[in-house]
């Protein structure tokens, strides 16, 4: 049977998320073994706190949720995040350059923040309920051309989630070339398994504890 709990990262990114719900996230996190927390850069430090001696990683998230600050802001946010004690990254792309076909700046981007990650697990979130199939296609070539390692679906905070199309095409576009991590909408065992099953190596939800029981 597969370990299911390794395949999520449990998300808490609301803007009213107080200190105690972070505190309950970690806990619920170490109870269930699950891959990672994903939480907003300001509670990195808390996060590290209440995870130490686990092996429970804490990923947070850059340029979120809308992707429309600098590289240059990306790019300290990152540096920062990373001082603080963050194991993985998911940022998240200039989506409007992506629609107008400036590529190079989006895989540009994804490098430079790539450069500052170095070892740790960079995710980068391309929004996919904004996208066409092509432009989910070139946004996949972007992360692989720039040395990311996920593509992932989306912020959980535009008009739409993950679906099993869109995981079926990041495994058509990346195959073996780059992981998948689906995320927004996940929220019955059904749903895990259909996504896994396409092709998605993280799940990213806030729906962790119920999904294990």
């Amino acid at each position: 049977m597969k370990q299911y709990n390794k395949y999520i990262d449990h998300t808490i990114l609301k803007a009213d998320a107080l200190n105690t719900d972070i505190i309950r996230l970690c806990n619920e996190a170490k109870q269930y073994n699950f891959m990672s927390v994903c939480i907003n850069p300001s509670y990195i430090s808390l996060a590290k706190k209440e995870l130490k001696h686990t092996d429970v990683k804490v990923c947070t998230v850059i340029g979120f949720p809308l992707g429309q600050m600098t590289t240059n802001a990306k790019v300290s946010e990152t540096i920062d995040a990373l001082k603080l004690g963050a194991d993985e990254i998911d940022m998240v792309i200039n989506i409007a350059q992506l629609k107008m076909g400036n590529l190079d700046y989006v895989t540009n981007e994804i490098k430079a923040i790539k450069e500052v990650c170095k070892d740790k697990i960079l995710k980068v979130i391309i929004e996919t309920c904004l996208l066409t199939d092509n432009e989910k296609i070139n946004a996949c070539e972007c992360i692989m051309k720039a040395g990311a390692d996920f593509v992932k679906t989306s912020t959980g905070f535009s008009t739409g989630g993950a679906t099993v199309h869109d995981i079926e095409l990041f495994k058509k576009t990346v195959g073996d070339k780059c992981l998948i991590k689906a995320s927004g909408g996940v929220k019955t065992k059904e749903d895990l398994i259909a996504m896994i099953n396409a092709g998605a190596n993280r799940i990213g939800t806030s729906k962790g504890v119920e999904l294990m029981k």
